[in-house]
């Protein structure tokens, strides 16, 4: 997760990228993968926090939501302030490294 997000999807292909968007499942499982190739570089929960919060922030600017799941986080992105949208990825990796297990 500490890969520049807007770097990570300009190499990406685009298939790939349409993949894991269409779905929020796939989207889940694409985010604990990087959750956990985070914690095994060592990353303690604020690295990845920061590192989902990078992630939010280029998806809410880059990327149109595709499911009902992605337009709700979406939303309430786009109305949390800076403090907040911490908290919503906070919450974001806690749910990818459950789901993850």
């Amino acid at each position: 997760m500490s890969k520049d997000p807007k770097s990570a999807a300009a190499e990406m292909n685009q298939d790939k990228k349409d993949d894991i968007l269409e779905n929020f499942q796939q989207f889940k499982d694409y985010l604990g993968d990087q959750v956990q190739k985070g914690e095994k570089l060592g990353l303690g929960e604020e690295g990845l926090t920061k590192g989902a919060k990078r992630v939010g922030d280029y998806l809410a600017k880059h990327e149109d939501p595709r499911n009902r799941e992605q337009k709700v986080l979406n939303e309430l992105w786009n109305v949390a302030n800076e403090e907040e949208r911490k908290h919503i990825a906070h919450v974001l990796v806690k749910l990818t490294d459950e789901t993850n297990k």
